[in-house]
């Protein structure tokens, strides 16, 4: 996630007392635990007919509606910042859940968020080959370990067993969120006390994310009696309204919260290894409650996406040092709502977002 101090009484990157860094860490823990199951408890709604897109279309318009007041109390945003709301809508909401929860429904719940770690490794790629900026080494060992990794997520030594659009759908929710890294590297130059609200980005982000997914979902042709039914999860019942409510009001609404209050107290190292965090939940949860078991060399690959992910976004220098330019950051690409950073290595995602 992006970290930023906020002038809110905590050290910041300087160092928060040990009660306030506990804290800090305890709402990092539940963002963390919160975004990792939304791919869970999607994935019955979408095995019980539901399409990928009508499960994003909900989510999304179920937490703007719920954001709402936040939005008007800073309707200020969408004069003085059109350009962040918008890329946040297309590419941080819009772009991430629906590629994520398309993948989902072809690919485990694991693999497509560890897929979407790949997310680091691109934004190195941009900025070393497009933009001609240095990176620093450390960084590029991460890029090497992600991509080693992810070959044995997907056992490419078996001719990629996976289903190849799912893993297309996955690497799209990895592009989007890259494409949102490099915006944030234009809007970048206000001063610190200027900068926007992250609730409030978040909330028009949700809000103009739910509006395009409109247009792209079209609900009136949902099949919205699968919502007054039971849904299976590993062979129990569960009904769909509650895994609705959780995608909704936890993985979403709850999740952006604290995952905003806690990124404005912690140091980026710390706030990425705690957001490498999410995908170990999210295959936690998926082994447990769904039954999606993963290999060894999967486990073992995943294992290696998340430490190439970790060594990539320790890279993250002093803001002052030419190797800055090159480090990258761990994480699901949805804190646009952070002050915007100079450089796009210099956002700390935190989904998906994905997921």
């Amino acid at each position: 996630m992006p970290v930023r101090t906020s002038g809110d009484g905590s050290n910041g990157r300087g160092g928060p007392n040990s009660r306030g860094h506990g804290t800090a860490l305890g709402l990092a823990l539940g963002s963390a635990l919160a975004f990792g199951g939304s791919g869970v408890a999607a994935k019955p709604l979408i095995e019980a007919g539901l399409e990928p897109l009508h499960v994003v279309w909900l989510r999304v318009a179920g937490a703007a509606v719920v954001m709402l007041p936040v939005a008007v109390r800073h309707r200020a945003l969408v004069r003085d910042r059109p350009a962040l709301l918008l890329g946040y809508a297309l590419l941080a909401v819009a772009g991430v859940q629906a590629c994520y929860f398309a993948a989902i429904s072809r690919i485990p719940v694991g693999v497509a968020l560890l897929v979407e770690y790949l997310a680091p490794a691109l934004v190195l790629g941009w900025v070393r080959f497009v933009q001609r900026r240095p990176v620093s080494r450390s960084a590029a060992v991460g890029v090497v370990l992600a991509a080693g990794g992810l070959a044995c997520v997907v056992e490419v030594w078996s001719g990629l067993a996976f289903d190849a659009l799912g893993l297309v759908l996955a690497l799209g929710a990895a592009c989007c969120q890259v494409g949102y890294f490099i915006l944030s590297d234009h809007g970048g130059d206000a001063a610190e006390e200027r900068a926007p609200d992250p609730l409030g980005v978040i909330a028009y982000g949700l809000l103009g994310g739910a509006l395009v997914l409109t247009l792209l979902a079209r609900p009136w042709g949902m099949d919205w009696s699968v919502l007054g039914g039971d849904t299976a999860m590993n062979g129990t019942r569960v009904p769909a309204v509650l895994l609705l409510g959780w995608i909704v009001l936890i993985a979403t609404v709850l999740a952006y919260a604290t995952g905003v209050l806690a990124v404005r107290r912690l140091s980026p190292q710390v706030a990425g290894v705690v957001a490498c965090l999410e995908a170990v939940i999210a295959t936690v949860l998926a082994w447990v409650l769904l039954g999606e078991h993963l290999s060894a060399p999967q486990v073992v690959g995943g294992a290696v996406v998340l430490a190439g992910a970790y060594v990539a976004q320790r890279a993250v220098p002093a803001p002052s040092s030419p190797a800055g330019q090159g480090a990258a950051a761990s994480g699901a690409g949805r804190d646009l709502a952070s002050p915007a950073p100079r450089d796009p290595a210099d956002a700390h995602p935190g989904g998906p977002p994905r997921g």
